[in-house]
């Protein structure tokens, strides 16, 4: 008999970990293994993109009012929902101004701890060998889902981000493994969960270049700058991108005497702050906000550099997705960017500071021969890992 797997996450908009469960999906051998795959919310650009061997389970409307609007919890009658979120607000806030918290991802724990259990159990569905939890937080996997074995993942750096450690130890310790996109990742989880050691494993984002690379080939895309050196990043508007300083390293860089134009891909929170910072630096003829992409690729194919300008990351997959297309890529040091960029080999790493990451950009657009050998590189390496796919068979029971 084939062996069962759960997969469960938010929803499938464009983002880089909704990418990656994308290329898992892929990778599954679905003769050997029937995969259910229940997204809470049917929505985002990246459900057409759910493979035909993947069974979609039905959408559950307890478990869509989840992250909506809490109003739309109440006009469809779930006021249930709707008062455990307020609650959940609530508490948070308290914890927030105890602690001198302005905001934070600790919120997204008050709401799945208040919420969880009001949500239908899913254990009709029967018991799975592997149940996976793709996205925090991860209550409704350990609490809804009967399976032999529960694996949570890790897709960010642990360090960057407000966690209340008390409210979520209990459930990462409730799972039988944590998976982790990086080793650096993993390591920055243990410093805030270091009981968890045994629990780790590095299982990596998997990409498929023949996938990214069919993608890129559906249009073709010319920038309106060929005059300039086009530069390409991509990433939701959050604070862990750092676009909002990206004006002020445009304007640096273009100080070097550099014709530079940068386009953004993306979307979310902090658009607003990043157009008023676009217009502080007087950037407006010289960044361009591309919006929400459903394929991207053919924006990477005709890019001169791509740039990963980040706070912080777990592993960057617009990064890896570069690199499959043979573009030079420049990523700003953040912690775990060795686990990302060969220094020199498969891209450049430089400071995060704005004037040091300005000039390490500037002297990498100068440097044509290192661009070149970058470029040469990448063509002739496979940054495909499909393969990766046996680690999460491996913590299936054999019985």
């Amino acid at each position: 008999m084939k062996k069962r797997i759960f997969i469960a996450i938010h929803y499938l908009e464009i983002g880089g970990a909704e990418i990656s469960l994308i290329g898992l999906l892929n990778a599954i051998d679905t003769t050997q293994y029937d995969v259910d795959l229940f997204v809470y919310r049917h929505q985002g650009e990246l459900m057409k993109l759910i493979p035909e061997k993947i069974h979609l389970l039905p959408a559950v409307k307890a478990y869509t009012l989840i992250e909506s609007p809490i109003k739309e919890a109440v006009q469809k009658g779930y006021i249930h929902i709707a008062c455990a979120r307020l609650w959940a607000k609530y508490s948070f806030s308290r914890y927030a101004k105890k602690h001198k918290l302005s905001e934070g991802s600790a919120i997204f724990q008050y709401v799945a701890d208040a919420t969880t259990p009001l949500l239908p159990n899913l254990k009709h569905l029967g018991t799975y060998d592997l149940a996976i939890s793709f996205l925090t937080p991860h209550n409704i996997v350990l609490n809804k889902v009967s399976a032999k074995k529960k694996v949570a993942w890790i897709h960010t750096d642990y360090t960057r981000i407000s966690v209340n450690v008390e409210k979520e130890l209990p459930i990462w310790n409730g799972y039988d493994y944590v998976a982790a996109i990086s080793e650096e990742a993993g390591k920055a989880f243990l410093q805030v969960f270091p009981s968890l050691a045994d629990k780790v494993q590095v299982i990596e984002n998997i990409l498929s270049p023949s996938f990214v690379k069919k993608r890129a080939e559906v249009e073709k895309i010319t920038y309106p700058t060929p005059e300039a050196i086009n530069l390409l990043s991509i990433g939701r508007f959050t604070y862990a991108k750092n676009f909002d300083n990206l004006p002020d390293i445009c304007k640096r860089v273009r100080e070097e005497g550099l014709n530079i134009h940068w386009y953004i891909i993306g979307y979310g929170g902090e658009e607003a702050l990043i157009r008023q910072r676009i217009e502080e630096a007087g950037m407006q003829d010289h960044i361009t906000l591309l919006g929400k992409k459903e394929n991207p690729y053919p924006y990477i194919a005709s890019c001169d550099v791509y740039v990963q300008p980040s706070r912080f990351e777990g592993k960057s997959v617009t990064v890896r997705e570069a690199q499959i297309m043979g573009k030079p890529v420049v990523i700003a040091a953040y912690k775990t960017s060795a686990s990302q960029v060969k220094q020199g080999i498969d891209g450049v790493i430089v400071p995060q500071d704005n004037e040091a990451c300005a000039k390490g950009i500037a002297d990498f657009l100068r440097n044509k021969p290192l661009q070149q050998k970058i470029t040469e590189y990448l063509q002739t390496h496979d940054y495909g890992n499909e393969a990766e796919v046996n680690k999460i068979y491996a913590l299936i029971p054999r019985n």
